[in-house]
Parts: C-alpha cells; structure tokens; sequence
C-alpha cells in the first residue's frame, strides 16, 4: 500500500533475491504487534537489506491485505498518500496516536530491536525517528 516504487539501490534489492527479500521483510511485519508501528526504512534494516525503504514500500503497495502495511509509516510519520482515511482507521483502531495526519514519533529504546514508533500509554507518541 506505500507511494514508492523500486528504484535505485531499493530496485536492486528486490532484483538481486526477490524471494529472500520478501521473506525477510514478511517475517519483519508478522513481528509487529497491534499497535507497534514502525518505519519503511526500520523494516529494510531489520530485514537485513539497509537503504531499501523503497523496496519495502514497493513490496507492499504490490501485495495484498495479508501483511500489515498500516503499521508502516514513512520516516516523518507520514501516512500512505491517498490511502490517509483507511490508515488512519486502521491506526486508530490498535490504539495509534495521530496529530496533523502523522503518528507521532517516539523515543528510541536504548536496546532491543527499536521500532520507530512505538506506543505510550493512552495511545501517546512522542519522540523521534529513525
């Protein structure tokens, strides 16, 4: 469901191992959790493939409802363009935060995997990201 498509070093990614890409960033989104949002360039890195937020993107505006592309967001917060009302209904329905059309950014944890957002009490979200 993201704006972008695959270009440059992100295209290379998906060209080199198509498969093992995707199944890395498909496993990176089956770990998150209602509520945990994180962004494109966060699943890249987790997935193994750094400077691929494109592709990551690409990969979801490509797939279907089964990989949860409402808890990807851009590194500002952004949500998906011309997806915003379903993104944010999907959002707002785990409990995400939002304020002017973004969730808002949280703290880095000091250790452990650190999603880019991540949820305070009462649905609040601060800080910054990645």
């Amino acid at each position: 469901m993201p704006e972008a498509a695959a270009s440059g070093e992100s295209g290379a990614a998906l060209r080199a191992a198509p498969s093992a890409f995707g199944d890395s960033v498909r496993r990176v989104l089956a770990s998150l959790g209602p509520g945990e949002v994180v962004t494109y360039g966060e699943v890249a890195r987790e997935a193994g493939f750094p400077g691929a937020a494109r592709a990551v993107g690409a990969l979801l505006a490509a797939s279907d409802d089964s990989l949860p592309w409402w808890r990807v967001v851009t590194s500002s917060g952004r949500l998906v363009p011309g997806l915003e009302a379903e993104h944010t209904r999907r959002l707002q329905r785990e409990g995400v935060g939002l304020s002017e059309g973004r969730v808002r950014p949280r703290h880095p944890r000091a250790a452990g995997r650190q999603p880019g957002l991540a949820a305070l009490p009462g649905g609040e979200r601060s800080g910054s990201l990645s």
